[in-house]
């Protein structure tokens, strides 16, 4: 084994600079396939920082337009929800639905406080909202069961919105704000790193529906599941649950436009579907950059059995078996593989580190939302191993067929070569 290894750095140190610019290529095309890994684990993790805190189990209605006739009815009507769609969630769907709330929502609202004043979205809520969106309350709490029952006047706000208003959201909870002609009592201060737009406020949905006259009207309604742990179980719920809202609202169950449903439990099997399609897609990106690598390596090894037709020949004049030939050159380019792959996978890893350390975890602020683009944009010791895998099945195929070339050579015509 020595005297192969021996005869591999004889071979190379021949032609050095030619063997390094191949060399850069495998080198290049690991370190690309490395770092798209890791940044394309930086998009997923990202996403699942933002998601991996919302329960799966939590299904939302939204009203839509039929876009078929049924009964006489023509396409184009639009749905209207209402509180006695929400009874009809919990009474026929018992065995599915745990519990079952609604949503009010008025746009645009200025709430004035003694520090200043904000203009954003304010949503009537059931107490167990944050059963469907979970909050991280920071002071106070959020509304509850007696908030509900009474009416009472009491938000909860977003620290920002609290800081604005009051100065410090330490101070907002147990004072008063101004919505109109109406006051409120701050109950909570709630925070939500990726919240999308203006941080909302939230109410009693009871207390927004009697003052602001919204009759049984709701906006949408959130519904908490049970027993639906497969596709096939969450599909049927769904396909049921459309049926049963088309009687009552007469529309055709085939119609999907005439109730939205966003159901996170089939939102998560798409969105590993997807994530599992980004990964095949940057592993196929990275392996096609590595493949002009291995042609170089392939390239280089028929160029040195051309500058080495006279040896073999010798070697095979002498007696030298076809095998101890393949076995030489498919060392040599295995060998001449792994050293640079080895050399980028490792630029690849301390690139990927250096993107944890600048940019993974940070938040991107917008205008409009604020969100982490990466977080831990790393590759784990299982993507390095399939990586030095995929480095020596590369380095075998780039010397199989020089092998095979030379093994071919005749031994009387290597003799003539000059």
């Amino acid at each position: 084994m020595l005297e192969d290894f021996q005869e591999i750095y004889y071979s190379v140190s021949r032609n050095k600079f030619r063997t390094v610019l191949t060399g850069f290529s495998i080198a290049w095309g690991i370190f690309m396939l490395i770092v798209l890994l890791g940044a394309g684990n930086g998009l997923i993790n990202a996403f699942k920082a933002m998601s991996g805190n919302l329960p799966l189990n939590s299904v939302r209605i939204y009203p839509g337009f039929a876009s078929m006739e049924y009964n006489g009815l023509n396409p184009g009507r639009g749905t209207r929800l209402n509180t006695a769609d929400i009874q009809m969630s919990e009474r026929s769907f018992a065995s599915n639905v745990s519990s079952a709330g609604a949503q009010l929502t008025l746009s645009s609202v200025i709430l004035t406080g003694p520090k200043g004043y904000v203009s954003l979205n304010i949503n009537g809520v059931y107490p167990d909202y944050t059963r469907f969106q979970p909050m991280a309350m920071v002071y106070g709490r959020f509304i509850n069961l007696p908030d509900m029952e009474g009416k009472r006047k009491s938000i909860v706000l977003h620290s920002k919105t609290a800081d604005v208003l009051y100065g410090k959201a330490s101070d907002a909870v147990g004072q008063t704000l101004r919505c109109g002609s109406m006051v409120y009592e701050v109950v909570g201060v709630y925070s939500d790193d990726n919240s999308i737009g203006s941080p909302n406020a939230y109410i009693p949905f009871s207390t927004l529906q009697l003052i602001y006259q919204k009759g049984d009207r709701v906006d949408n309604i959130t519904i908490s599941t049970k027993g639906l742990d497969s596709e096939k179980a969450n599909n049927d719920f769904e396909a049921s649950y459309r049926k049963a809202m088309g009687r009552k609202h007469s529309f055709h169950s085939d119609d999907l436009s005439a109730i939205w449903i966003n159901n996170r439990f089939l939102n998560n099997i798409q969105m590993q579907k997807a994530q599992n399609m980004l990964v095949t897609a940057l592993w196929v990106v990275g392996i096609l950059t590595l493949l002009s690598g291995i042609a170089g390596i392939s390239n280089i090894m028929f160029i040195t059995i051309k500058e080495r037709t006279r040896e073999l020949g010798i070697r095979r004049a002498l007696g030298a078996k076809p095998f101890s030939i393949i076995k030489q050159i498919i060392l040599e380019s295995i060998v001449i593989t792994s050293i640079f792959g080895y050399v980028g996978m490792v630029a690849g890893i301390v690139f990927t580190e250096w993107m944890n350390v600048s940019i993974g975890g940070k938040s991107v602020n917008v205008g409009v939302f604020s969100a982490k683009i990466f977080v831990d944009p790393t590759v784990d010791i299982n993507v390095a191993f399939q990586a030095m895998m995929v480095l020596v099945i590369a380095g075998t195929l780039a010397g199989l067929l020089p092998a095979r070339k030379a093994v071919s050579i005749s031994p009387i015509e290597a003799l003539r070569t000059e």
